[in-house]
């Protein structure tokens, strides 16, 4: 599994260079993050494409369908390469890894923002600006509903949270009790 996860940074890193030198950047985020949610809305779909029975031909006949002319030419001769290479299951990890480098390179980062509530767009924004500064970098936030919080957030920036909710500070609570 992680020479998967070694594999498909190499993918990602690669195809960041291409969109970089062609300057669809953003594009090829855009088609990635589609293509991921499509697979994972997709339970049919995403078992269709990891089954070591279809054939590859068949599988390459299938994203064509699904996604050529939907997405950039880049991203489709990725996913066409991928299906080659029978690695069409590192297309979710490889749409995250692109993401993480593009923002990388930008210099912004993404946030998860769980609450137990909806947030007001200028809550969210300042929320992701006092974010932005403790990271350094411009924050794009996303909020997630989760009324098992209780109460207060929960911000996820790459593989860092932040815990300030109070199903957060209970469990902590509760750890130091016990």
């Amino acid at each position: 599994m992680s020479r998967d996860i070694a594999v498909a940074k190499r993918y990602a890193r690669a195809l960041f260079e291409i969109a970089r030198e062609k300057g669809i950047v953003e594009q090829v985020g855009e088609d990635l993050q589609g293509i991921a949610a499509t697979i994972k809305a997709d339970k049919d779909f995403a078992a269709l494409l990891a089954h070591p029975s279809v054939s590859t031909a068949a599988k390459k006949e299938i994203l064509a369908k699904a996604f050529e002319g939907r997405v950039t030419d880049v991203v489709f001769n990725t996913i066409q390469l991928l299906a080659d290479r029978r690695r069409e299951e590192l297309l979710p990890t490889l749409a995250f890894d692109y993401m993480q480098i593009a923002d990388e390179a930008s210099g912004s980062a993404r946030a998860t923002i769980r609450t137990p509530r909806t947030l007001s767009d200028e809550e969210v924004a300042k929320i992701a600006e006092q974010f932005g500064k403790l990271a350094g970098k411009t924050i794009r936030a996303v909020q997630e509903l989760d009324p098992s919080l209780i109460g207060g957030i929960q911000v996820r920036i790459g593989d860092r949270l932040y815990d300030g909710s109070v199903s957060g500070k209970l469990a902590r609570l509760q750890k130091a009790l016990q």
